[in-house]
């Protein structure tokens, strides 16, 4: 083939090609496409597809806020939860147990208007007029009142020490069911019931203390009253009276 032929050959070619390569610069986008009978529009598409993502993350947040109130009512509910375990019967037996033993106080309980009687009776000045009789008999009436107060001491004693055994099982308990609290509930109710189990501890103390100033009392009036009526003997033992007075005795009636 000759040069000049060649040269035809190659310009027919690139005009049978430039419909082709300039097609996409020509052509003006489409806005739908048929298939057949079918038209997609890929715009419209589109936003179907973004309008769809969107309801999707509404559905997802949604979801979560849910699960979000489920959470927190699920922690109220926990918090709400009462305390399984209940202290309270033995310690209010702890209690009346002790208030029983100061109810059952010999002779002089703990009353204050009987107090002021008793030691306005028997422990008060002696008068001069006082029989001995009646010294003697509130001698013997203030050393029961003591021994009374020293009895009821010893028992407030052993009721408290009994005590201690029942009150060391419940704050073993109490102490596990706080470290074990589930909610905000639970462990308040375990702190408010070990607290109570102090104020019950706290109680048998102050019975104690108040038991042994008693009878610490008793002791130290009958003390004051033996020494007042010490004295009192005293001064009638040195008193002058009519003394020893002589007289005629016979060992036989009849005799001379």
């Amino acid at each position: 083939m000759t040069t000049k032929s060649r040269r035809r050959a190659t310009l027919a070619a690139a005009v049978l090609a430039a419909p082709i390569a300039f097609s996409p610069i020509l052509t003006a986008p489409a806005q739908a496409q048929f298939f057949g009978r079918i038209v997609f529009d890929p715009s419209n598409y589109a936003e179907n597809v973004l309008t769809a993502a969107r309801a999707l993350e509404q559905i997802n947040n949604q979801i979560q806020s849910l699960q979000n109130e489920a959470q927190i009512l699920i922690n109220q509910a926990r918090n709400l939860a009462s305390l399984p375990y209940s202290s309270l019967q033995q310690l209010q037996q702890s209690v009346q147990r002790t208030q029983a033993l100061l109810g059952q106080a010999q002779r002089i309980a703990f009353d204050v208007q009987q107090i002021d009687q008793a030691f306005q009776s028997q422990y008060s000045n002696i008068s001069l007029s006082t029989s001995d009789q009646r010294l003697v008999s509130d001698a013997r009436s203030r050393w029961q009142n003591t021994v009374g107060g020293l009895q009821d001491a010893l028992r407030v004693q052993a009721g408290v020490v009994g005590n201690i055994d029942t009150n060391r099982a419940e704050m073993a308990a109490l102490i596990g069911q706080s470290q074990g609290a589930t909610g905000a509930l639970q462990a308040t109710q375990a702190g408010n019931q070990l607290l109570a189990l102090q104020a019950q501890q706290l109680g048998d103390l102050v019975a104690v203390v108040a038991a042994n100033g008693r009878a610490q009392a008793l002791v130290d009036a009958e003390r004051a009253a033996a020494a007042e009526q010490g004295r009192e003997q005293r001064r009638r033992f040195l008193t002058p009276g009519s003394g020893y007075q002589p007289g005629n005795a016979r060992m036989f009636p009849n005799g001379n």
